[in-house]
């Protein structure tokens, strides 16, 4: 008895995975957003859907122009905070913090000259805005 319920369960062990496997794939195709011969589907935005130039622009880089526009406006200490309390409220854009500050550091040499704008480095993004400064020399 107990050498026929281990067989059995051996058994069920090599192919149960095997059947979920195929079952799982032939539900993925049967859906219909999966492409087929002949038809084309279109998503509900399709007639909004932008010229291929015209893409939209990304949250880190509406936030980079926003900060180099207050940075024209003020001083890179401004836009610099600016940064600082943009990532702390949506830490999503941390991972693009380095670029925004660098260009925010760039944007401060062509305003000040690179030895005023480097006085406004502070440690934001691991010091990214000195390296944009010293990238713009």
């Amino acid at each position: 008895m107990n050498q026929a319920a281990r067989r059995i369960g051996r058994s069920l062990a090599l192919v149960l995975p095997v059947v979920l496997v195929l079952s799982g794939t032939l539900a993925v195709t049967a859906v219909p957003w999966a492409p087929r011969s002949g038809t084309q589907m279109l998503t509900a935005s399709a007639e909004q859907a932008a010229a291929p130039g015209d893409r939209p622009r990304a949250p880190h880089e509406v936030v980079r122009d926003r900060l180099v526009a207050e940075l024209q406006r003020e001083d890179p200490g401004v836009a610099l905070t600016g940064l600082q309390k943009e990532i702390a409220r949506r830490p999503s854009l941390a991972r693009h913090c380095t670029s925004i500050a660098r260009a925010l550091g760039r944007a401060a040499v062509e305003k000040y000259g690179p030895a005023r704008a480097h006085a406004y480095s502070r440690p934001v993004c691991d010091t990214s805005f000195a390296a944009g400064v010293a990238d713009a020399r």
